[in-house]
């Protein structure tokens, strides 16, 4: 029997999001940017007094909501959990766009914008960052008179590492009168700004927080939007009832209790971050300041080949070849007995072009 789908025109008209390949947990992941020393001791201890009880129930928000605000330094009210970071960009869409509606982005950036963007079927208006990772405000500020419906902001950008000044930010927000802002900080620790202080300044600022990085909870996927009360009742009205799981709730409160480890690997990821800068520089290959966990570097036209060794010898990089320019990468900064292994691959397998 033959079946026609009435399928949106827009699911046929985009490609799947790839995830990382499988089998990736034995080898040296410094792909996707995630943690690589692994999240605090005391979230797999809370997890484990987890009861069949517990786990039967729908889970209840207020009092780790409640919690979670207190560290975040905002109210309850201004607070909202979400099903991991991609899932607190979702509901911008459900509450802001329409089928043709306006969205803002500067690329090279974090694909989920892109991705959503096209699943909704808005326009887009994209802008580019410049050959040296330079953020576009000029740019911005001029696609701003057509009041697109949402902007958004990776703040440290994913993958040039690119912070966005303050000065600059401010001249944002106070042009984009008609346009919701959303802040992606989800490498903000990183970068030591924060733009959460803001929100009852600007009304249109939304910042979106996810617990996979610094916090090293990937696998529990929890999220979160940060704004205003009046707008952040706006998006409340796109959620579901429950949204997010006990465990991730559980582990995040954990991981947060432990802040000694949160600040052992943000300081351990600056450390390395300019060790690493310095040591690509001995061997020509220009690495671009990053404000993230991550650094973006060119490797030049014998770049592919090189990625394309260290991946047989189980070294996963990010390699940004097709959207960037031959040679490009993003690399993750790892433990330092991960970044010594990787430099060490390098000077092996690699030679500067003459």
């Amino acid at each position: 029997m033959r079946v026609h789908l009435p399928v949106r025109k827009a699911i046929l008209n985009r490609r799947t999001y790839e995830a990382p390949a499988e089998g990736r947990s034995d080898k040296l992941r410094l792909d996707f940017n995630e943690n690589t020393a692994g999240c605090s001791p005391a979230v797999a201890r809370a997890l484990a007094k987890l009861t069949t009880k517990q786990l039967a129930m729908y889970p209840e928000y207020q009092a780790p909501t409640r919690r979670i605000a207190r560290y975040l330094g905002v109210r309850p009210e201004e607070l909202l959990l979400t099903n991991g970071g991609d899932d607190a960009l979702r509901v911008f869409f459900d509450t802001f766009v329409e089928s043709g509606s306006s969205i803002l982005i500067c690329e090279p950036t974090f694909p989920m914008y892109r991705y959503y963007a096209e699943i909704y079927g808005a326009r887009i208006s994209v802008l580019r960052y410049g050959c040296e990772t330079e953020f576009p405000v000029e740019g911005v500020m001029a696609a701003l008179r057509k009041k697109p419906r949402v902007l958004f902001i990776a703040n440290p950008n994913n993958p040039t590492g690119t912070l966005l000044h303050q000065e600059a930010l401010r001249g944002i927000l106070k042009a984009a009168t008609h346009t919701v802002v959303v802040m992606d900080e989800a490498y903000a620790e990183f970068s030591g700004f924060t733009a959460m202080p803001w929100i009852r300044e600007y009304p249109q600022l939304f910042v979106a927080k996810t617990f996979s990085k610094v916090a090293g909870l990937a696998a529990l996927r929890l999220g979160a939007v940060i704004a205003c009360e009046e707008s952040l009742a706006l998006v409340r009205r796109a959620m579901p009832p429950f949204p997010v799981n006990l465990a991730a709730l559980v582990g995040a409160e954990a991981a947060l209790n432990d802040r000694a480890t949160m600040e052992r690997y943000v300081n351990g990821v600056k450390r390395l971050r300019v060790w690493f800068v310095a040591e690509l520089g001995k061997l020509d290959v220009k690495a671009y300041p990053s404000a993230g966990n991550f650094l973006l570097a060119n490797f030049g036209p014998s770049g592919p080949a090189l990625f394309r060794k260290l991946e047989k010898q189980g070294i996963l990089l990010r390699e940004r070849s097709k959207d960037i320019g031959p040679g490009f990468v993003r690399i993750t900064i790892g433990t330092q007995s991960e970044m010594r292994r990787l430099l060490k691959t390098i000077r092996k397998e690699w030679k500067t072009p003459v």
